[in-house]
């Protein structure tokens, strides 16, 4: 019968420190699942095309390099050991979408965000504030950023242009992973947070967003 492996608090923060690793250093991130890109014919887009949809991706990259931050506080502060590793499968999943989008920018001749470190510390810090809260809250956040993530998508794939299939298949799988983690995390008994704290979460997106979208 297997157990839980129990770590020290040092462990930990040795995990945590690769675990930011992996997300921040270029191409660190290895996949579980192949892009959906690939089977996709590439697009000639014109120059500005090009930079606006690279720019999109670039926001995405920096939502994913978000949620892996956030996952990992939660998972440093869960109480109970099922919503730890609830928190560490995610985080796991996240990593395809942070790899697809760092190859999709790359391929658009551009690069991801260069304030990707310090949203990583602010998300990581959200995180485990979450997590010391309650495990009904921070299963709560996840319910209500993975909504916000998918209205952003929703968003960017009305901007893409028609011939980018690319980029629109990486963005619809990405779309489907985000709703079901949503669900998943409401189903664990996640707190519905009330309409003012998911405004101010809506605020601190668009922020994000703007500043991302140039640096």
């Amino acid at each position: 019968m297997a157990t839980e492996r129990h770590y020290s608090p040092a462990d930990r923060l040795l995990l945590q420190a690769d675990a930011a690793l992996r997300t921040l250093l270029p191409f660190s991130g290895q996949p579980y699942r192949p892009s959906p890109a690939v089977t996709e014919p590439e697009a000639e887009l014109d120059a500005d095309d090009a930079r606006h949809v690279a720019r999109l991706m670039r926001i995405n990259h920096t939502g994913e390099v978000c949620a892996q931050a956030l996952y990992q506080g939660q998972a440093l502060t869960a109480k109970l050991p099922e919503v730890r590793q609830a928190m560490e499968k995610a985080a796991e999943e996240e990593i395809d979408h942070l790899a697809w989008c760092e190859q999709r920018i790359r391929e658009l001749g551009s690069r991801p965000s260069l304030l990707n470190p310090l949203f990583y510390g602010m998300s990581f810090g959200i995180g485990a504030l979450a997590g010391l809260v309650s495990d009904r809250v921070s299963l709560g956040f996840v319910a209500a950023t993975e909504q916000q993530v998918c209205k952003h998508l929703d968003e960017h794939l009305a901007q893409l242009p028609a011939e980018d299939r690319k980029s629109r298949a990486i963005l619809e799988q990405m779309r489907e992973d985000e709703q079901q983690h949503a669900e998943n995390a409401l189903e664990a008994g996640g707190l519905r947070f009330p309409a003012p704290v998911r405004f101010g979460m809506t605020l601190l997106s668009k922020v994000m967003t703007k500043s991302t979208y140039r640096i």
